[in-house]
């Protein structure tokens, strides 16, 4: 074997012991008997942890790595890669045939194969498979199964490796790997390009490394392509635009090039390769704009629909008498007497088949809502008793939903009715909806809440599966944060003056004692209050450094827990994740306050984090097998270890409200922790107390948008801290940057112009 030439430390010998093996990530803790190392270890067998294949009877590992102490294990050898060895003897080469690696070989077979093929049956194998068929007692079929099984376990080892040399972790090498399966070589060495297109997590310039690598001209057309859909990707994914000024992306396209370097490109050649990939649907180019297609297609698709339930003919109609009746009725039943803008909003409602809600906090929003389901259900003769409903046989008719499962949940205590997020009642299977135009959802009234959070792309996912004779409306704060992902969904239909409008404005009595409520309204209109340093009753601003803040905010989080708070009620709020002051370093402080290591906790490591029974934990990502969704909260209840399962895996199981949710080891990077999440994060939800610290380091961040957004997540007691000029400046700079959308112009064009 050789070694590499550079300074890189190593452990080289053979596997006497799997301590602990997950087959779905690799991740392998084992004990190695050394036979060659640069390291001055005085021991003769480490134990040596990392992702790497399952070792089998006499094969020779190299791990390189560095060591680390781990809290519970001790001294470990920490392997960022590996080569490794397959037998050369017969007896050696039996043995790892008939390890259980190799689909459809037993120890009989594998000495018969070797006996018959020598040494070198698996390079046999794998380049002359028909050699197989020669061995006496195998079938084609078996021949057949034993050659897949021996060349998808060869590929994925030469992937593995020959990733490795670029940095690739093992996470993103097995993500291209399970993309690609056995052309993964065949990819990598000849259209690498394809990586950006294909494979989550894969940029132009890894991509670009390995295709240099692999002897593709600097100056290949394929080059100039990929740079460009990286960048377009890079916009809407990253930037939250729908798409790009063709003269803008060709100025990037042409800057990234120039930056890695290779070969000088025109102007000319980078429009080449833009219209090449129109020609192949890559993009889409319409006028001066350049489109991804499922963005191009959503934003026609979403404006037709919107378009068309505006335009349609008008629903069922009630004369006024009767709405005043059931408005009454409904006052009565419920002990309130409606404002008059509130009023206006929910006949409004009643009478539009399509229409927009917006307000800030303390503006009556929620209170209209469950208004409109009432009266609604008043006029229409929709019983409001749930046991009366069989959700497979008669749904219940008003559907309330959010883009959260905890928006979702304060939906459904603020009204008494169910709700749920948009991607359950669409019925997100992970990779596609169940419920489209063809088999639109089942109901009378939708009413979907927090649409400022809604994208383009799933916004004209849900339009798609509106049935035509629906009601619908919108509900939303277009003074926070615009989506995550692409468009700007809520403000481009209010700017475009389509849909019928209620804003409501009036903040009500009872919020008006909220002095929470009246800062977001003085952040909304740019304006940092007199009384920010005021010690009132239910907010406050701490003044510190830069360097004591995450210090201060412990503090305030302790204070918190000693009048009887707790994790679940106390959130910190940070607007990036780097930093003294950034989410990462913020949780890992605060898990030591709230959920400190306990002898009678169990924790487990993974990576940079540690997760303990009690933790608080956010979901990352949305997991439609479990309806568990991006920002939801949980709790680790359990923590159980490979000899406690049948599956014989460590797990996490996580409570989510009540219902408990398991992650095996190669799901962890779903979750984290949660006691300090980014403002993105906490969209949607509202906690007793927030926490949110400022300081000048969070410079790109501090925008008025997200401290607003911020503010409103708190109910009942809001704790600022940090640089009070760091806070003026947030609430002064209301510049959000350009989100391109154009579907504010569809939705404005005439007729005979779409």
């Amino acid at each position: 074997m050789q070694l590499p030439l550079f300074a890189e430390t190593y452990i080289r010998g053979h596997v006497i012991q799997e301590i602990f093996y997950n087959e779905e990530n690799w991740y392998g803790v084992v004990r190695l008997k050394i036979e060659e190392t640069t390291e001055h270890v005085k021991e003769q067998e480490v134990i040596v942890v990392g992702h790497f294949p399952r070792p089998h009877a006499e094969e020779l590992f190299t791990f390189y790595g560095e060591w680390k102490t781990h809290p519970r294990f001790g001294s470990q050898y920490a392997a960022n890669r590996y080569e490794r060895e397959t037998p050369k003897t017969q007896a050696g080469v039996e043995k790892y045939l008939a390890s259980g690696l190799f689909s459809g070989i037993g120890k009989k077979l594998a000495k018969r194969i070797v006996e018959h093929l020598g040494v070198n049956a698996l390079t046999i194998i794998a380049e002359n498979p028909d050699e197989l068929q020669t061995v006496p007692g195998i079938s084609p079929k078996r021949a057949k199964q034993i050659y897949e099984s021996v060349l998808e376990h060869r590929s994925l080892e030469q992937a593995m490796v020959f990733l490795y040399q670029f940095g690739l972790g093992v996470h993103l090498a097995l993500r291209i790997y399970q993309t690609f399966k056995h052309e993964t070589m065949t990819v990598l060495t000849e259209t690498p390009y394809r990586l950006i297109e294909e494979v989550q997590g894969i940029g132009f310039r890894r991509a670009d490394e390995i295709a240099r690598a692999t002897g593709i001209s600097a100056s290949s057309p394929e080059r100039v392509k990929a740079a460009a859909l990286h960048l377009l990707q890079e916009a809407a994914y990253g930037e939250g635009h729908v798409y790009m000024p063709d003269g803008e992306l060709i100025d990037k396209t042409l800057k990234l090039l120039d930056e890695c370097g290779g070969h000088p490109f025109q102007r000319e050649q980078i429009e080449s390769a833009l219209q090449a990939l129109f020609l192949d649907n890559k993009i889409y180019w319409e006028e001066t704009r350049i489109y991804l297609p499922s963005l191009f297609f959503a934003e026609i698709g979403l404006a037709k629909r919107l378009r068309y339930f505006r335009e349609r003919e008008p629903l069922a109609q009630f004369p006024a008498s009767e709405f005043y009746q059931a408005l009454g009725k409904i006052e009565e039943e419920l002990g309130i007497s409606y404002a008059p803008t509130q009023k206006e909003a929910i006949e409004k409602a009643i009478e539009s088949g399509l229409m927009l809600l917006t307000g800030g906090p303390g503006t009556g929003k929620t209170t209209v809502i469950r208004g409109i389901c009432r009266i609604f259900a008043y006029l229409h003769g929709i019983s409001l008793d749930l046991k009366r409903y069989d959700p497979h046989e008669q749904p219940f008719p008003i559907l309330l939903v959010a883009p959260t499962g905890r928006a979702a949940k304060r939906m459904t205590e603020t009204t008494g009715l169910p709700a749920m997020t948009i991607h359950r009642l669409l019925g997100w299977k992970g990779d596609s909806f169940e419920r489209d135009h063809e088999h639109p959802i089942q109901g009378k009234l939708l009413i979907v809440d927090e649409m400022s959070m809604v994208d383009i792309w799933l916004a004209n996912q849900l339009f798609r599966a509106i049935p035509d004779d629906m009601q619908i409306i919108l509900v939303g704060d277009p003074d926070q944060l615009p989506s995550v992902g692409p468009g700007n969904v809520l403000s481009d239909v209010i700017r475009s003056g389509l849909l019928p409008c209620v804003q409501l404005t009036e903040i009500y009595r009872q919020a008006e004692e909220s002095t929470i409520i009246q800062l977001a309204h003085e952040i909304r209109r740019g304006e940092v209050p007199q009384n920010l340093h005021a010690n009132l009753p239910d907010r406050r601003f701490f003044t510190s450094s830069p360097q004591d803040v995450a210090e201060v905010v412990k503090q305030i989080c302790l204070g918190a827990v000693k009048k009887g708070y707790t994790a679940k009620d106390i959130q910190v709020l940070a607007p990036v994740y780097k930093g003294v002051a950034g989410v990462n370093q913020l949780n890992s402080e605060l898990q030591e306050l709230f959920n400190p290591k306990s002898p009678q906790k169990r924790e487990v490591q993974f990576g940079e984090t540690s997760f303990r029974t009690g933790d608080k934990v956010l979901q990352l990502v949305n997991n439609a097998e479990e309806q568990v969704f991006n920002g939801d909260i949980g709790e680790i209840v359990a923590i159980f270890m490979p000899n406690e399962n049948e599956e014989n895996e460590e797990m996490l199981v996580v409570s989510f409200d009540g219902r408990e949710v398991i992650y095996k080891r190669s799901q962890y990077h779903q979750l984290t922790l949660a006691y300090c999440c980014s403002v993105h994060k906490s969209q949607g939800s509202e906690f007793p107390i927030v926490v949110m610290p400022f300081v000048r380091n969070y410079y790109r961040m501090l925008r008025r948008k997200l401290v607003y957004t911020g503010v409103t997540r708190s109910k009942a007691f809001l704790l600022l801290c940090g640089d009070p000029e760091a806070f003026r400046l947030a609430v002064e700079n209301d510049d959000e940057g350009v989100r391109y959308s154009y579907l504010e112009q569809r939705l404005r064009q005439t007729e005979e112009e779409v």
